[in-house]
């Protein structure tokens, strides 16, 4: 045994702090400017790279990779260190992955407010970014289950469970969900269409969520709140039982984001209860943040950083009860589409993320640049102004987003709309719009003070040297458990069979099901038993475990992956259009695909909806529910989740060609009230037909059946079709290229709607070219 003195790495968190306060900042300043635009149409400025549309996304990304991205990786740095006592494996990988992190963040703010964006929420970025997330997210990794290998400490605590699942179940959801091929250097398509891209996007969205946003945290909670309180962790035991628990049931909740829709009903079923089920977990992580302040609640009134971390925590709180009511069919019917999920969502990023983020910083700060905090009184003020904004933000979404659902369902007893004009429920909630910018500029404003506050302490000191002396064994100590041992024992044995048997019980029919119940019973019992009479030999196991990172690896992973095989596989490999005799989507012709393309680079999908959920309300108002053949070529699918604007899913034909010029050129010319951008530079861009030989390639590869053509023949294509809607246009007095994006975007939405009837059913007419002047209070954005 020999003493060595290990000094901590901690210029690379320093290097993080830094970075995650400037994009915080930059991704609200963001926010507010789109929360202002869906107030003030004007603030647009007829620029396309300033439009919401393309803006939104870049708020999102901003706030998530960039913002909360880099703060989780300045706590899991600096607390890791400290946990295993030992130096970051690698001072390179440690720079390289934080210049790569910085450097796709960069890119990222380049190419979307360029229009480069694959259209899938929170998964825009294009495909040469995503490869690069991808290297360094792999250089995060291996960076950190080094400095697990080269540990001094032999037992891993908590908040490093977390930070396990975090790396593992990220890498997992990220490479799936953007699967894809690519057609240029800047565009893809992803491998799955219609309801399996779905699907697979909303287990990413929602795990992304969970996994990036939430699980990251609770082990800088389990961290840096005990440091902060100076106070013990309240319950080891309930801090197991959060863990495996969460992980392996947040997983399982992503089709809650498609209840009502197209989505076979046992997903939309699967979805809604392990919603339920996560209440269990995520109160119990909260009560256990919570309790740790047991004996130091005093200290709240003159410590900032345990007012951030006790308000996140709340928060956190609040947020994961919110989720799972939001997922219970009746609520969703009313919360879906509208404002009352954007309150949802920044209620969790803005109370639990953002605050964390602070208590955190405001630790931090002092002891990396061994000072003190600049002002405590200036902390306070953040504290109070931030929670002031949240407030209004959330209060004002709410109020919105459930005026928006119980208006846009509404029924007379003669069983009419009672509010058929779309219009009219976007103009209702104004006031909570203007709200909504109050309450963000106040946060962005709070995010200014403590970027203040953390310069002013920065200039005042000077980077820290942290060091400790720890006790290095002349032969290195072998790992407490083998891969093999962390899987064969009575734990895993019992979980893996209840699972089966649960899944038996919930899926098969007949006799399976009952003698799948049976069995899930009867070892459930046994397992009870088992416990009762081995407990401490279960209890040794665990201990061991934990002295073993790659089985408590391996196992993690079992736990997230389960979920996802069980909802994904089936839906993935199942034919769309087996066994069916619904309608199927007509393929594109090479311009309406074209059209589409612009619509995604726009941002549309921000907006509009492209499914017709089966409720009276949306049947009333936009036509036969949607099904699934009837979005089986779309690559990505465009179901949406928000409807700032109507659903699209049966545009076509409703509305002549000349009222979708006008549109396009100047919202509030057919649709007073609006608070749609203009577009006035698809009236000058031309359409890039020679990308349309690659993109036609690609999805044809995928089973889309389009017609073999050359090059020639889909220019050809294009101009006949574009000559087509010129005419038209011609006969009202426009006079326009054919050539140009906006004949291409009228084309696709002209085509929205029209469907190839199977055998034995009549072909469903295709809309007319042009059709009866629309209302200027016509139900449109």
């Amino acid at each position: 045994m020999k003493t060595k003195t290990i000094e901590y790495n901690d210029g690379v968190v320093r290097q993080f702090l830094i970075a995650s306060v400037f994009w915080g900042v930059v991704a609200m300043l963001v926010g507010v400017l789109i929360a202002s635009q869906l107030a003030f149409h004007v603030l647009n400025f007829n620029t396309p790279w300033l439009t919401f549309g393309r803006l939104r996304p870049l708020h999102t990304n901003a706030a998530i990779f960039a913002f909360v991205g880099n703060m989780i990786f300045c706590g899991i740095y600096h607390s890791t260190q400290r946990l295993v006592r030992a130096r970051l494996a690698s001072d390179f990988l440690s720079q390289l992955h934080f210049w790569g992190w910085q450097l796709i963040i960069v890119a990222a703010a380049i190419t979307l407010p360029l229009g480069f964006s694959r259209g899938k929420e929170y998964a825009e970025l294009i495909w040469p970014i995503n490869i690069a997330v991808v290297l360094i997210w792999v250089v995060f990794a291996v960076n950190f289950f080094w400095t697990l290998a080269i540990r001094n400490e032999k037992s891993l605590y908590v908040a490093i469970w977390f930070y396990i699942a975090t790396i593992i179940t990220v890498a997992m959801l990220y490479i799936t969900n953007h699967l894809q091929i690519p057609t240029s250097l800047l565009h893809s398509y992803p491998i799955f269409g219609g309801v399996q891209d779905a699907l697979v996007q909303w287990w990413y969205g929602h795990n992304a969520v969970a996994f990036f946003l939430t699980t990251p945290v609770l082990g800088i909670m389990y961290y840096y709140m005990p440091k902060a309180a100076e106070r013990p962790v309240y319950s080891y035991r309930l801090s197991v039982v959060h863990f495996w628990s969460l992980v392996f049931i947040y997983i399982w909740a992503g089709p809650h984001h498609l209840l009502n829709t197209a989505l076979p009903e046992w997903l939309q079923t699967l979805g809604m209860v392990f919603s339920l089920m996560l209440w269990a977990p995520s109160w119990g992580g909260m009560l256990n943040g919570l309790l740790t302040l047991r004996g130091a609640w005093n200290k709240l009134r003159t410590d900032p950083v345990l007012k951030f971390l006790a308000a996140g925590v709340t928060f956190y709180g609040m947020s994961t009860f919110e989720g799972p009511l939001m997922a219970i069919r009746s609520v969703n019917a009313v919360s879906h589409y509208t404002d009352w999920t954007i309150g949802h969502v920044h209620s969790g990023t803005l109370g639990w993320n953002s605050f964390m983020a602070a208590g955190m910083f405001y630790w931090l700060a002092p002891r990396l640049w061994n000072t003190k905090l600049y002002s405590t009184k200036l902390a306070d003020l953040h504290f109070w102004i931030g929670m002031v904004g949240i407030l209004l933000y959330i209060a004002s979404m709410w109020v919105s987003g459930i005026t928006q659902g119980l208006m846009l369902n509404a029924v007379t007893p003669d069983g009419v709309l009672a509010y058929p004009n779309f219009l009219e429920v976007v103009n209702s909630t104004r006031a909570m719009l203007h709200t909504r910018i109050l309450g963000g500029g106040l946060f962005l404003t709070g995010m200014i003070l403590m970027a203040y506050n953390l310069f002013r302490t920065i200039r005042s000191g000077r980077p820290a040297v942290a060091s400790i002396e720890v006790q290095v064994p002349d032969i290195a100590p072998k790992e407490g458990l083998s891969l093999i041992g962390g899987f064969f024992n009575p734990p895993v044995i019992y979980s893996f069979l209840l699972v089966l048997f649960a899944c038996g019980w919930g899926f098969a029919q007949g006799m399976v099901s009952a003698v799948s119940l049976v069995l899930l019973v009867e070892t459930a019992l046994v397992a009870m038993i088992h416990l009762g009479l081995s407990g401490k030999k279960w209890n040794e196991w665990y201990e061991k475990l934990l002295e073993s990172w790659l089985p408590f690896t391996v196992l993690t992973f079992v736990a997230v992956v389960a979920g996802g095989m069980i909802q994904i596989l089936p839906t993935v490999f199942i034919k769309q259009t087996a066994g069916t005799d619904a309608p199927i989507q007509k393929v594109y012709t090479p311009l309406e695909l074209a059209g589409r393309d612009i619509y995604i680079r726009e941002g549309c999908y921000n907006c509009h909806s492209q499914m017709i959920r089966s409720l009276v309300g949306d049947v009333l108002r936009y036509g036969k529910s949607g099904r699934l053949t009837e979005s089986i070529y779309d690559f990505p699918f465009q179901w949406g989740s928000k409807r700032t604007g109507p659903d699209l899913e049966r545009e076509g034909g409703k509305y002549p060609n000349i009222w979708h010029f006008q549109h396009l050129m100047d919202p509030r010319s057919t649709s007073i009230g609006s608070v749609m951008p203009n577009y006035p530079w698809l009236y000058k861009q031309v359409t890039d037909i020679p990308a349309l030989t690659s993109k036609i390639r690609v999805l044809s590869s995928y089973g889309v059946p389009f017609p073999p053509r050359s090059p020639d023949a889909i220019l050809q294509s294009c101009i006949e079709q574009g000559n087509l809607i010129t005419a038209d246009l011609a006969t009202s007095g426009i006079k326009i290229s054919p050539d140009k994006e906006v004949i291409a975007v009228i084309a696709y939405l002209q085509q929205l709607g029209r469907y190839s009837a199977p055998a034995a059913q009549p072909a469903a007419p295709a809309p007319a070219v042009s059709a009866p002047a629309a209302p200027k209070q016509a139900s449109a954005n």
